[in-house]
């Protein structure tokens, strides 16, 4: 059966896991699904029975990006809904863990990079993708990926197409393990912070953020939400610009007619 289009939470043992459902469009991020996710996490923060959050998708996807109809239509103030729920999950005070169960394109890419620890199944797929949909890449997924794997494996993917699967992600560090059932991975990882208390969960993490860039010269005691959200701004000119483009539009439309006739 096909899963319902929406955000479902379920919380067991104190770690919640929250499914992006939407498997006719590949569980892209539309603003609807965006603003669900956003909700999701914010009810994660303020419940105090969860400590963890795993981020995954209905099957078979995780998220096949921002939602193509809405990005068209959308310019800054757009892109920057578009994206709230991948920054909820980056700015989650709780531990995150994405289980990538299949592929995670464009924003999902983002999705993925805003949890602190990504585990992949055999059929996860990681694939920047903006470049050959003629736009320039947002959300800070240049500042992430480069940051998670470093700058050779990152432009690989961005600037030269590299798809990563889940044996090349791992082996790049984009990806903690592969496991054949991801979700239930990640719930286990879960445990420690599970089993802690949810304070010094808290605590923790935040210690993580502020010293995860310490000495940086580029950093001068700025946190990663900071740096994130300046890596945002930078990419959000050029990104608006790539979206007035007719490169864009054709491969816009291209991709809606391929879509349609699926």
């Amino acid at each position: 059966a096909t899963s319902p289009v929406g955000v479902w939470t379920n919380v067991a043992d104190r770690v919640a896991v929250i499914t992006g459902s939407d498997p006719d469009r590949r569980n892209a991020l539309t603003l609807p699904l965006s603003e669900a996710l956003a909700t999701a996490v914010a009810d994660c923060q303020s419940n105090q029975d969860v400590h963890a959050v795993v981020i995954t998708g209905a099957p078979p996807a995780f998220c096949a990006g921002a939602d193509l109809t809405a990005l068209g239509a959308a310019k800054e103030e757009g892109l920057r809904r578009i994206y709230a729920g991948f920054l909820a999950v980056a700015n989650c005070t709780l531990p995150t863990v994405s289980a990538v169960n299949g592929a995670a394109v464009g924003a999902g890419l983002n999705l993925a990079l805003a949890t602190d620890v990504r585990l992949v199944g055999p059929k996860a797929r990681f694939d920047a993708r903006f470049l050959q949909l003629g736009l320039h890449p947002g959300g800070g997924m240049t500042w992430m990926l480069q940051r998670a794997i470093g700058p050779s494996a990152a432009r690989a993917s961005v600037l030269f197409g590299q798809i990563f699967d889940a044996d090349a992600a791992v082996a790049n560090g984009l990806a903690l393990a592969k496991h054949d059932d991801v979700v239930s991975a990640a719930v286990r990882l879960c445990a420690a912070p599970a089993a802690a208390p949810r304070e010094l969960v808290l605590a923790t993490k935040a210690s993580m953020r502020s010293t995860a860039s310490l000495g940086h010269p580029a950093a001068r005691g700025a946190s990663d939400i900071d740096l994130h959200a300046a890596a945002l701004t930078t990419e959000l000119t050029p990104q608006v610009a790539s979206m007035a483009s007719p490169e864009f539009a054709a491969r816009l439309e291209a991709m809606r007619a391929k879509i349609s006739t699926r």
